[in-house]
């Protein structure tokens, strides 16, 4: 996938106030973690994560999703009646029916003629809406839009201490299926995307640089591995989720390594032009493997693990909305978006600015 006419317009990102220290779930799970006799500290240092956040009660994804959008808006310089198409893209979703990308757009007073609807695909949703809104841009069927994206991965998180509390026949083995999920956090992350003007040409408004150039990308999937991590109700107020750490991450890096040298392909790459990643982040040895397998410098890689922990489709791009705001990306620079989900999937995006 090649594109020629995509501007990343602007970020925007909302990151909830409760803190929860890998610390302070250990002391939930004190009787587990005595019984099994498992060491204090395991779960910080076997993840890279220190803490992550999470949502007041009650929170919708489409009440996070409207506040990531509003300050997409907000920093893009974008007016809501500019936006011709909003995809909603997390795997947290407000209910069944309708898509939660509805109430998003109302609550973000979006006009009526735009185009709306829902993506899921675990953790690379939001990569994919930015395939979507580039490929109409690129067509010429739009000329603005807003993906979004709200994990709220409370009800998860608590479901995984309650389970695991109630669960006297848990072993040092069977415990091993459960560890992902308290790897989870909550955030809100939002993206405006545009047709970049012809060179010469004038931006819609006066003030606007034409910014981020959203080049291509590749994709590669591995659907023989899709046992590896499954999830979803056990019940009522139950959410469950049974990975297989050790083989999802073997399997997700080969699926990132067949894709990696079709990505510098299509963009005429090699590995040393991109001067920073921003990955999809689950922890501390998935990262230090993929930088193994790709031939990458770590030094390159721009990461929010140790703070705001596996956000899911977010993960990836908040950490760039981040790295953006910290001048990590600077004017001249390119980046790729890596993005790895239980499926396997994975999707590569390449970045000018």
């Amino acid at each position: 996938m090649r594109y020629d006419h995509v501007h990343l317009r602007g970020f925007g990102y909302v990151l909830p106030e409760r803190v929860m220290t890998s610390e302070a779930i250990e002391e939930l799970l004190e009787p587990v973690y005595r019984r099994l006799k498992l060491p204090p500290g395991r779960l910080e240092m076997m993840s890279g994560i220190r803490e992550r956040r999470f949502w007041e009660p009650g929170t919708r994804p489409s009440r996070a999703a409207i506040g990531a959008g509003r300050a997409a808006l907000d920093r893009s310089g974008t007016e809501p009646r500019e936006i011709d198409c909003l995809i909603f893209t997390a795997v947290s979703r407000d209910m069944m029916e309708p898509a939660t990308a509805a109430f998003v757009h109302h609550g973000l007073g979006l006009k009526e003629e735009c185009l709306l609807f829902d993506i899921s695909n675990a953790c690379l949703g939001f990569l994919d809406g930015m395939v979507m809104l580039a490929n109409m841009i690129e067509l010429g069927q739009i000329d603005t839009g807003l993906v979004v994206a709200a994990e709220t991965a409370e009800e998860l998180f608590e479901s995984t201490i309650r389970a695991l509390l109630a669960d006297e026949n848990l072993t040092r083995r069977s415990i091993k299926s459960t560890f992902a999920s308290l790897t989870i956090g909550s955030g809100a992350v939002g993206l405006v995307m545009s047709r970049a003007p012809e060179e010469g040409e004038s931006l819609p408004r006066p003030g606007l640089r034409p910014g981020l150039r959203l080049l291509g990308g590749a994709c590669q999937a591995r659907t023989d591995h899709s046992n590896l991590c499954q999830g979803g109700q056990a019940g009522a107020n139950v959410t469950l989720m049974a990975t297989d750490s050790e083989a999802l991450l073997q399997k997700g890096v080969e699926t990132a390594g067949a894709a990696w040298g079709r990505f510098l392909t299509e963009l005429g790459w090699r590995a040393g032009d991109v001067d920073v990643f921003f990955c999809h982040q689950v922890g501390r040895a998935h990262a230090r493997l993929l930088f193994e397998t790709l031939g990458i410098d770590p030094a390159a890689n721009f990461e929010t693990l140790p703070f705001l922990g596996n956000v899911g489709s977010v993960s990836a791009p908040i950490t760039m909305a981040v790295g953006i705001e910290q001048g990590r990306l600077a004017p001249g620079q390119q980046a790729a978006l890596l993005g790895i989900g239980s499926g396997i999937n994975c999707l590569m995006l390449g970045v000018a600015w």
